[in-house]
This record gives C-alpha cells, structure tokens and sequence, in this order.
C-alpha cells in the first residue's frame, strides 16, 4: 500500500460509509503502524470499530474547515484574519512564493496552469507579555504590559485546484496523524530484551520517516525527500522487522495500542475555535474597546500538547512575486 495515496473518496458523510473505505482504513491502519499485525488472526475485527470511529473524527474535523480566504492582495486589506496571521500582503505572497509544497504544486502538471489554488495553511501561535505604549484615559502612557499575538512558522499542505480534493487530501492526513499517534505510543513502550528494543528503534526510524515524508500534519524536517527513497526506506524497515520475528505476545500489545488510539480519535486530535480580540498591531484588547478586532480561527490540537492555527486559502499564483530559483525548488521537493 502507497502510503502518500489517499483512501478517501469524497463525499464521506458521518456514519455512512463504503465497506470498500472501512476495509482500507483498516490496512492502512497496520500498514501505518506495525505490519506484522495482520500476523495475527482476528486484527481486521479488533479494528473495525476503532477505525470507524476514528474516520468519524476525521470526517467532522476536516467539516468544520470554512470555506477557503481569497488570499490576495486585496484580500489581506479586507479580512481581519488574513492581516493577524500576516503581517503585510507583501509579507503574505513572499511566504506563498517559498513555500515548498506549492512551489512543488505549481511546478507540477496539474497546477501548472492553475489560474486558483485551494490549500490549508498551518501556523503556530505565539502569545508574548510585553510593555508597549497605550492610552490610559486621556494620556499616552509607556510601559504598558500588554499581550502580543504572533503567527509563526507559515506553511501550506494539501494545495490542490479544487477544493473538494484539497478536503480529501486533509481527511487523508488527518486519519494518518491519528496513525502516527499510535505509533509513537508503540515506539516509546519501555523494553529491555535487546531484540524488543530493535524493534523499538526500527519503530521510530518509521514514525521519522513518514514524517519526513510529509504524511501527517507535523512540520517535516530537513530538505523535502525523494518519495521513491522513501518508499524503499519503509519498506527496508518493514523486512527488518520480519526479520527479527514475531512475539504474539508484543503484537497484541501493539494491536491493543493501536485500536485504543483510533477509538480514542476525539480526545487524540481536535479543532477548537479560537476567538481573539485584537488591535491592528496583534496586541490583545477588550471586545469592547474601539480598537479591537474580532479574529476567530480553528485551532487544531492533538494529545500531544501539539497546536496549530489553521486557515483555508484560495491563492492566485499570478499574484506571487516570480522567483528565479522557482523551478530549482520544485526540483528538490520532488
């Protein structure tokens, strides 16, 4: 099973689903975690019911994204959350402009000729305490302790032409970051029997490599890598896996990990709304005072501790400023 293919559809309701996307859920599941669950007899049944409710979860989460910001120069001067996120439209557009997986999108032949991109963008949140000028009655006094909101560390996934697809998309990364979850919970059990503890370590070398590979919502890290490599990597630790052999034992425990985490979905990964009043500088206010804005944003969360605001946007990739090294990057992500 290719890893970075989606198992979804499109037009996945909640609770009504084929018994096609059920069943490949529950592979992707094993295949996503431990493969050597399909080792024991009766995994696909011990699965159901906690892959089921965890497509529920990524059904409704990816549901509440609104309708995706017209991000453009305009754009930024009309909605308030475009300009908390960015700092200017300049600053916006520069940010489109590097961003590997839509330079790679544009680059590619099905966004070559895109006249409008749909994509998520993800950013973190940062509050800050700081002494600022303000004015105090009738006086502008300094040093101040106010709070700053900043939005840091930009980037878009899932850049597709049609919205509908891009939503696909994210229900796809959405169930493999609740996959990725389970596996972190297998590769940090305590062991100490030198062949468990290899196993361990193939287990996060796993978990690293689908991350590097951009397959949850977690930022990847390092130069984009090349999927066929990746590929091969997986599946390399996939053999040495098999090769260290097989403890029933251990297997169920994954197993249980596994099915606990997927019906768990709710409590493992969420949006909240984020309602924030905020002036023209980012700095928060009172919703009553002259000066605020009201800016409400999905947040997402995972059990983690892990946060991250994200926002839809439709772009223009006529309106981002031409790079010389665009096709060099395109290039590298692929």
């Amino acid at each position: 099973m290719n890893l970075f293919q989606s198992i979804f559809r499109g037009g996945e309701s909640r609770g009504r689903y084929p018994e096609s996307l059920i069943e490949a859920a529950i592979e992707r599941a094993v295949e996503g975690t431990d493969a050597r669950l399909r080792l024991l007899p009766g995994y696909r049944k011990r699965l159901r019911v906690p892959v089921i409710q965890a497509i529920d979860q990524v059904v409704a989460l990816v549901d509440t994204i609104p309708a995706p910001l017209v991000a453009g120069r305009r754009g930024h001067g009309e909605d308030p959350r475009l300009a908390a996120v960015f700092s200017s439209a300049e600053d916006m557009l520069r940010t489109f402009g590097r961003d590997p997986a839509l330079t790679a999108f544009l680059a590619a032949p099905e966004g070559a000729d895109a006249e409008r991109v749909t994509c998520l963008l993800l950013a973190e949140r940062v509050e800050r305490n700081i002494l600022g000028m303000d004015l105090v009655g009738d006086q502008v006094r300094r040093d101040v302790p106010q709070v700053a909101v900043n939005f840091t560390g930009h980037r878009l996934v899932d850049p597709r032409v049609d919205e509908a697809e891009m939503r696909r998309a994210l229900q796809r990364r959405a169930f493999d970051h609740l996959l990725a979850l389970a596996l972190s919970r297998i590769a940090e059990v305590r062991v100490e029997r030198e062949d468990l503890i290899r196993q361990r370590d193939l287990l996060r070398r796993k978990r690293a490599a689908l991350e590097r590979g951009g397959w949850t919502f977690a930022e990847a890290q390092g130069a984009p890598p090349d999927l066929a490599a990746l590929m091969a990597e997986l599946d390399a630790i996939t053999g040495q896996l098999a090769v260290l052999g097989v403890d029933e034992g251990v297997l169920r425990a994954h197993l249980g990990i596994v099915a606990d985490s997927l019906a768990e979905a709710e409590r493992q990964f969420w949006a909240e709304e984020l309602d924030l009043s905020l002036d023209t500088m980012n700095i928060r206010r009172d919703a009553g005072e002259p000066s605020a804005r009201r800016i409400v944003l999905n947040e997402l969360h995972n059990a983690r501790g892990w946060r991250l605001v994200m926002l839809p946007l439709m772009i223009a990739p006529g309106e981002i400023p031409p790079r010389e090294d665009f096709v060099a990057a395109a290039e590298r992500y692929l």
